[in-house]
């Protein structure tokens, strides 16, 4: 089986479903609210874990009711939590999100036990690295621990991926250790500073930061498809139509199933297709882990498209 390791992290996510998101100042009533775990570290090996790789996961909760609900839902998808460290000096990470009836969304986060996630205790996890094929990271988890793990994985010649959220901006000795960077269009502007609206603002985007050592850049445009950059060449893959319900946890279904088809000996031509379908058809249900499809589900929906 395809060998994934994501470092990252884990949170409960309570969620309230809108007619439209409040304004400043402003209460929506009518919502409907639902409990779900999420933290895209967490989601990420999940959307990977359900396309059949195997997975490890090396990340931080707290000793407390929600991490043990993580650490069993983990389990129960077939996920090693042996890197799953309980901090009873911190609580479990909480998202508070909302959704309106177009799928939109905001988000707020309580990091807890997530900022507990230091590379020195990363480091107790440093054979996972060497065991997998992909490495999967991003940014809810401490900057160092990020910079050791990509680095460790650049040693033993493991395949890095780099989603960089929530947007911050990242040192070029950080970008140096990255095979392929997977911002939203959001995100690759902070990181730039160049407005991206279009595929070829994000292509401009991706030009700027292959320039500061990342080997390849894809870019994810929500409704505007993907804009993959190598340097060589950039090409854009349209969006998969679907009707969006909820486009929670549609990056990180993207990135489980893009590590996942890179894993697998996939080409990116042959990978950014799978991360596509994925992404589409986490957005046409609530929730983050709850959305994303089986591989089953992505295989037929791939071949309904061809037909």
């Amino acid at each position: 089986m395809p060998r994934i390791l994501v470092i990252g992290s884990a949170n409960m996510d309570f969620t309230v479903a809108v007619p439209t998101l409040p304004r400043e100042g402003e209460t929506v009533t009518g919502g409907t609210f639902y409990t779900s775990h999420g933290g895209k570290g967490a989601n990420q090996a999940v959307a990977a874990r359900r396309l059949r790789g195997e997975v490890r996961f090396v990340g931080c909760v707290g000793a407390d009711p929600q991490g043990d609900q993580i650490a069993e839902q983990l389990e129960q998808e077939g996920i090693s939590i042996e890197g799953l460290v309980r901090r009873d000096d911190a609580a479990t990470g909480v998202a508070l999100i909302m959704v309106d009836g177009a799928g939109h969304n905001q988000i707020a986060v309580a990091s807890g036990a997530n900022l507990q996630l230091t590379p020195e205790v990363a480091q107790q996890h440093a054979a996972s690295i060497a065991w997998a094929q992909v490495l999967l990271c991003q940014l809810e988890v401490p900057v160092p621990t990020v910079e050791w793990a990509l680095a460790a994985a650049r040693e033993r010649g493991v395949t890095t991926i780099l989603n960089p959220a929530p947007a911050q901006a990242l040192s070029d000795g950080v970008l140096a250790q990255v095979d392929c960077l997977t911002p939203n269009a959001h995100e690759a502007e902070v990181l730039t500073g160049t407005a991206v609206n279009t595929p070829e603002d994000a292509t401009r985007a991706a030009q700027q930061l292959l320039g500061r050592g990342v080997k390849r850049v894809v870019v994810t445009l929500g409704r505007q498809g993907v804009l993959f950059c190598d340097g060589t060449s950039a090409m854009h893959y349209p969006a998969f139509p679907v009707e969006a319900v909820d486009t929670t946890g549609a990056g990180d279904a993207f990135n489980g199933a893009l590590a996942m088809g890179l894993a697998v000996g996939g080409s990116y031509e042959q990978a950014l297709p799978l991360a596509n379908a994925a992404a589409a058809l986490a957005c046409t249900k609530r929730g983050a882990q709850t959305s994303f499809p089986g591989r089953a589900e992505v295989e037929a929906f791939l071949l309904k498209l061809k037909g």
